[in-house]
C-alpha cells in the first residue's frame, strides 16, 4: 500500500498593515502544522507597502516550497477606501503567488469559519482556538496567522473550491508563452 503523497497548503489573509499567513501539510487526512506568522507593513505609502507584501511572500514561498495556495476574498465593507487599499493588497499577493506557479483557490469568510469552526458566524477567538485543536498547537496563533491557516484548513476540506485562478502565462517581448 503507498502512502498519499503530502500536500503543503499556504493560506493568505490579506491585509495592507498585516498580511497573516499559515502553511501546513496535508498526508490522507492528517493535517501537519509547518509555520505561520504576518507580515507586516511599515512603509511610507502604499508603494512601499505592497513591494513588503511581495517581497516577504515571494520569500515565504521560496523557502517553504509549498502546492497550492488559498486566500480569504475580500467583500466591499463600510468604507470603501479601506476596501480598496484591501483590495490592492489582496492582489499584490495573488500576483506573488501566481507569478510563484502556485494555484490559487479563493474562500469567503463565512466558508472559512464554517470549514473550521461549524458555522460562518464565527468570532475570531473561536477561530483561534479551533485552529490550535486541529493543528495540536501548544498555544493559540495570532489572529491574523490563525485567519490564515484556517484558510489553508478551509482548502483541504473543501471538496471542490469556489474559485480557481488560471495557472500563470508569462509574457516575453510581447509574446504568451506557457
Amino acid at each position: 500500500m503507498t502512502a498519499s503523497p503530502t500536500r503543503r497548503i499556504l493560506g493568505l489573509d490579506p491585509g495592507l498593515r498585516v498580511t497573516g499567513f499559515g502553511i501546513i501539510d496535508v498526508s490522507g487526512s492528517r493535517l501537519s502544522y509547518v509555520t505561520s506568522g504576518s507580515i507586516r507593513t511599515e512603509g511610507e505609502g502604499l508603494p512601499t507597502r505592497l513591494g513588503i507584501i511581495a517581497h516577504d511572500l515571494t520569500h515565504i514561498i521560496r523557502e517553504f516550497r509549498p502546492n497550492e495556495a488559498s486566500v480569504e476574498l475580500v467583500f466591499v465593507n463600510v468604507n470603501p477606501t479601506s476596501t480598496l487599499l484591501l483590495g490592492q493588497a489582496r492582489g499584490c499577493a495573488v500576483t506573488a503567488l501566481v507569478m510563484a506557479g502556485l494555484p490559487v483557490y479563493e474562500y469567503t469568510a463565512n466558508q472559512i469559519k464554517q470549514a473550521v469552526v461549524g458555522h460562518g458566524k464565527a468570532q475570531k477567538t473561536q477561530v483561534q482556538h479551533m485552529v490550535q485543536r486541529l493543528l495540536q498547537l501548544p498555544s493559540a496563533p495570532s489572529s491574523d496567522a490563525a485567519d490564515a491557516l484556517a484558510c489553508a484548513i478551509c482548502h483541504i476540506n473543501s471538496a471542490s473550491s469556489i474559485s480557481r485562478l488560471p495557472t500563470p502565462r508569462h509574457r516575453r517581448g510581447g509574446r504568451i508563452i506557457g
